[in-house]
């Protein structure tokens, strides 16, 4: 049975779990405390970097949530999460790297004056440039009259880039200016797997006070 090493705070993890509920995978949830957990040697032998996720499929460990969504989507392919057309192929994995690259920076830097660290104002306004500038570019890859980036067809793009973004309204940035990743954003928020990933408020207001400690040593 597969193995899945995560947290429910983390949006990399999340991408995961999502895919693999949506597959209808069976598999063993590990769950890690990331006051700890993360440094444990037997955690280090999978993952010298200390991070998840990890996914353990028999003898083959993935540590990087972008690989493991390639993976399940070769050996598990019903159904299907990539397009057919090369060009959408393409675009799928633009607008992944997109998600991974350019929202993690500037989500640190909001988030460390949501949990009352330093920051500079003039770089808090840039980070908030930012995640509209990846909201923007959503904005015009999603087509009104369809449900997710490639009509109706769910992909992994709609499952890294929708996980990301339901953490943006958690940052104090509404998505109200941005009619068709709003819409495309509450179709997700409709379907199973995402309401059985979605972290409670408890969990999210005790994550704070872990992401403080993380963040100050940064």
């Amino acid at each position: 049975m597969l193995k899945f090493y995560y947290t429910r705070l983390s949006v990399n993890a999340r991408r995961v779990w999502v895919t693999l509920l949506e597959k209808k995978l069976e598999f063993e949830p590990i769950l890690l405390k990331l006051n700890g957990d993360q440094f444990k040697p037997e955690f280090l032998k999978l993952n010298p970097f200390h991070h998840i996720p990890v996914l353990i499929d028999d003898d083959c460990t993935l540590i990087e949530s972008l690989a493991i969504l390639d993976y399940l989507e070769a050996k598990y392919p019903n159904p299907e999460f990539v397009p057919k057309e090369a060009k959408d192929i393409g675009k799928m994995r633009e607008i992944e790297l997109v998600t991974v690259n350019e929202l993690p920076p500037p989500s640190i830097v909001i988030m460390r004056e949501i949990i009352d660290l330093p920051v500079d104002a003039k770089k808090l306004e840039l980070a908030k440039k930012q995640i509209g500038t990846v909201l923007q570019y959503f904005e015009d890859n999603l087509d009104e009259n369809h449900s997710y980036f490639f009509g109706e067809q769910l992909t992994l793009a709609d499952i890294v880039a929708g996980t990301a973004v339901s953490a943006i309204p958690l940052l104090g940035i509404s998505l109200d200016g941005y009619p068709k990743v709003k819409r495309w954003w509450e179709n997700l928020q409709q379907r199973e797997s995402w309401q059985q990933t979605e972290p409670t408020r408890e969990e999210l207001e005790a994550s704070k006070a872990i992401l403080k400690a993380i963040l100050e040593k940064k």
